[in-house]
């Protein structure tokens, strides 16, 4: 079994362009267990808290259950789960899980896969991230399921499979003039720019296109905090600012609290601003919560 071609097509939920990352983030919770413990077992109850902190941070802005990965990743072959009673999942209730004492962990031929060739681990990991989540992501989303990185390969998807455009970072970079659109960053070392990324709105990962209209120049610390849901953009391309942040320190309210209500800075003449279709996009499957008022910014 191609297992890398496996992990790139796991079956997910979708509606609507709905971003449903239940399965990757419990089979990167799963891959990383493995390589802590390649024999563990995941009792539900003892990684059901775990799996809760990982969907808040890293999935859909509306509430959900990781009871719900638990239960469907069995049909795609990567997963088993057993209870008291022998195999065979109880179902995608949080109850029954709990009551059966489910646990589950990858499926017996993955394992023995992953014991014969230890680099398909980081293959399979970079398939989850590059597929699901935007690069600012990564680092993060490995470091918090217990994942060593692992080298990137320079072949990351297959040729089948959509690639990037490289020009995509110089094309937003000069059409915002190299500054920050949310903060006005706009530091170099001699002719390079440094700390200043292209950020896409709609993330390519769920279909966003590499193309000047989906794309902002962020400063690396507003381009994760775009990509968490912390800021977000609403009507006239004025930035919004989740009412979830909290953040007392001077830092926070200058860099965070305070850009609540500013207009974007850029692109410039000539270039095509933010489409509506992906800014609506981020709004829907991104930002988290309400947004703060722009008079808060400055209380």
């Amino acid at each position: 079994m191609d297992w890398v071609e496996s992990t790139a097509k796991l079956r997910q939920w979708t509606r609507g362009g709905a971003r449903a990352p239940h399965k990757p983030l419990l089979f990167l919770y799963a891959l990383g267990r493995f390589q802590q413990d390649a024999d563990a077992e995941l009792k539900y109850g003892a990684v059901e808290e775990d799996l809760k902190q990982l969907l808040a941070e890293y999935g859909p802005t509306h509430r959900t259950t990781p009871a719900y990965p638990f239960h469907h990743l069995v049909g795609d072959g990567v997963w088993e789960v057993r209870t008291d009673r022998g195999p065979g999942s109880p179902g995608s209730g949080v109850r029954e899980l709990r009551a059966a004492g489910a646990a589950g962990r990858l499926a017996p031929e993955l394992r023995a896969a992953l014991r014969r060739e230890p680099s398909l681990l980081g293959r399979m990991v970079r398939v989850l991230l590059d597929l699901n989540f935007p690069p600012s992501l990564h680092g993060d989303l490995c470091a918090a399921v217990g994942l060593e990185p692992e080298p990137e390969h320079t072949q990351r998807l297959s040729p089948a499979r959509r690639q990037r455009d490289r020009r995509m970072r110089e094309l937003v970079l000069t059409a915002y003039g190299y500054r920050c659109a949310f903060c006005g960053y706009d530091g170099r070392i001699g002719a390079v720019p440094v700390g200043l990324e292209a950020a896409h709105v709609h993330w390519w990962a769920f279909g966003g296109p590499d193309e000047v209209d989906n794309g902002l120049c962020l400063c690396s610390l507003h381009h994760k905090l775009f990509d968490k849901g912390v800021l977000g953009l609403g009507d006239g391309h004025r930035i919004l600012v989740s009412q979830r942040f909290v953040g007392h320190s001077p830092a926070a309210r200058e860099h965070v609290t305070a850009l609540a209500g500013r207009p974007l800075l850029g692109p410039r003449p000539g270039a095509l601003p933010i489409a509506a279709a992906h800014r609506s996009w981020h709004t829907g499957q991104v930002f988290h919560g309400a947004p703060r008022p722009a008079a808060a910014a400055e209380a």
